[in-house]
């Protein structure tokens, strides 16, 4: 910047920073009307220095200058600039306050206008997940889902050696199951099978029933209620429950089995009955 240009810090020339000089100057283009802003000399000399002066403020919180000097044209533009004791004084605190509103609207990805109230500046900055070194499951409950596995890991080891025809033979079964309490068979072979498509999709059960569970467009498809839906996920997958680990109810039918429970010993299992037979769609809608 020249020195011609340079605005004089030192209560001479134009003066700036002396407050009776800088009241006068902000009175006359208040009366000449805002037009004054964009013509006069003194207001664009005005405006340099105002970004010079609150240039580190703005760097402090990671903006521009005349970012900063937008902030005090704002502040100039008032009366109570005006009839300030000390108008700098007045100009600087609403640079501050803008600054770091500016700042936090930057880091909350919301408006300068909402940043500026406590009930939203009062939350961390917004950050991705995938920046954490935690992982995901580790804030929220909602995205955790234990494995299934964990109670018993025999389990996996006889499935594996009950090989192709044993899977067909306990996909049977439990359509069966569910026809015997109950369920239309051409719904309970649907279900079932869908439910084995996703399963051979998934990495694990726990995987799977998350997967079913939220998968709204499978249940509309079948037209099975929510209730039921839930239920049938918890009977043939079992249920995620971590009290119930190590238990027939965790394990689900068609790993029961799969390990060798027979179709004959499920049937005698009365827990198992009553869960079947109020999970059936004809139940849940008040069918007799």
């Amino acid at each position: 910047m020249s020195q011609r240009n340079t605005p004089r810090r030192d209560g001479r020339g134009r003066g700036f920073e002396n407050s009776e000089r800088l009241r006068e100057l902000l009175t006359r283009l208040d009366a000449e009307g805002s037009d004054a802003w964009r013509t006069d000399s003194e207001a664009a000399a005005l405006m340099r220095h105002a970004a010079d002066k609150y240039a580190a403020l703005a760097r402090k919180h990671g903006l521009d200058p005349w970012e900063a000097a937008a902030a005090a044209f704002e502040a100039m533009r008032t009366a109570s600039v005006r009839r300030a004791d000390d108008p700098w004084a007045v100009i600087t605190r609403a640079v501050q306050i803008t600054c770091i509103a500016e700042n936090r609207a930057n880091g909350l990805l919301c408006s300068v206008h909402q940043a500026r109230r406590p009930r939203y500046s009062s939350f961390h900055d917004a950050e991705r997940f995938s920046d954490r070194e935690n992982p995901l499951t580790d804030y929220h409950p909602a995205f955790r889902a234990e494995p299934f596995t964990d109670d018993d890991e025999d389990d996996t080891d006889e499935v594996e050696a009950s090989g192709a025809t044993g899977v067909e033979s306990a996909v049977e079964d439990t359509i069966a199951l569910l026809c015997w309490y109950r369920w239309e068979p051409e719904l309970a072979r649907a279900a079932i099978e869908c439910i084995c498509a996703r399963l051979a999709e998934s990495v694990s059960r726990a995987g799977a029933y998350e997967s079913l569970r939220r998968d709204r467009h499978a249940r509309a498809l079948l037209d099975i209620p929510a209730p039921s839906w839930y239920r049938l996920l918890r009977i043939v997958l079992g249920s995620p429950d971590a009290s119930l680990t190590g238990t027939n109810a965790s394990r689900g039918v068609l790993l029961r089995l799969l390990i060798g429970e027979s179709l004959r010993h499920l049937l005698s299992d009365i827990d198992l009955a009553v869960a079947v037979t109020v999970a059936a769609p004809g139940v849940m809608r008040g069918r007799p």
